[in-house]
């Protein structure tokens, strides 16, 4: 843990601020500051504060982007809009380094061509993370998948394993399919596939079924 990452994490104490920031990182597109404001139900001027502090400690990015169709005279200028920004940030108490032995963890298996193992490992351990009877979704979240609908799939807008997935794309990946499968066997659910769909800057697992 570092002293700039606790500073990072404390900025979301605030419950308006958290809630800003939650509504921003849900969304898939930019989100001006009068969006942000409509949906957490404050003024204009207390979301913009908000957000531009989430900005200045690292959690969002800011630009600007026209929100309308207009051009020319009288279409005004372009609003500021914010997304989650690239950085990953973490707080433990005391420090602990569990990512530095997981990336050496990742390149054994590799060098081993352990895959098939790594899979059915991944498997069995996505199988004891949900019970029967409990909502998909919900347990998704609960892993930081970060999952919403879209025409008829359930996508995960959040790679909890990010980092490792950049340094060992195919192991990781086939790894997080595995364990997206293991969780739908401990679910019970029928009718429902998880299958590699990847999309920039988002998790590579995306789950059909008839019914969402």
């Amino acid at each position: 843990m570092s002293s700039d990452d606790l500073g990072t994490v404390a900025a979301l104490h605030d419950p308006v601020r958290r809630a800003v920031y939650d509504y921003v990182v849900s969304r898939g597109h930019e989100v001006g500051r009068n969006e942000a404001a409509e949906a957490v139900g404050v003024q204009r001027t207390l979301a913009a504060f908000h957000l531009d502090k989430l900005v200045e400690v690292g959690l969002l990015e800011s630009g600007f982007k026209r929100l309308t169709d207009k051009t020319g005279p009288g279409s005004g200028r372009p609003a500021k809009v914010y997304r989650r920004a690239p950085g990953e940030w973490q707080v433990n108490v005391p420090a602990r380094d569990y990512r530095t032995l997981a990336m050496a963890l990742a390149e054994v298996v590799d060098l081993l061509g352990g895959d098939e193992q790594a899979e059915r490992v991944a498997r069995r351990a996505g199988a004891g993370l949900a019970a029967p009877g409990e909502d998909l979704g919900e347990v998704l979240r609960r892993r930081g998948y970060e999952p919403y609908e879209e025409d008829g799939r359930l996508r995960l807008r959040n790679c909890p394993f990010h980092l490792l997935a950049e340094e060992h794309p195919l192991l990781v990946c086939s790894m997080n399919l595995a364990l997206c499968q293991g969780m739908l066997e401990g679910l019970g659910e029928e009718g429902v596939t998880a299958r590699l769909d990847p999309r920039p800057g988002e998790c590579c697992v995306a789950f059909s079924r008839e019914h969402l």
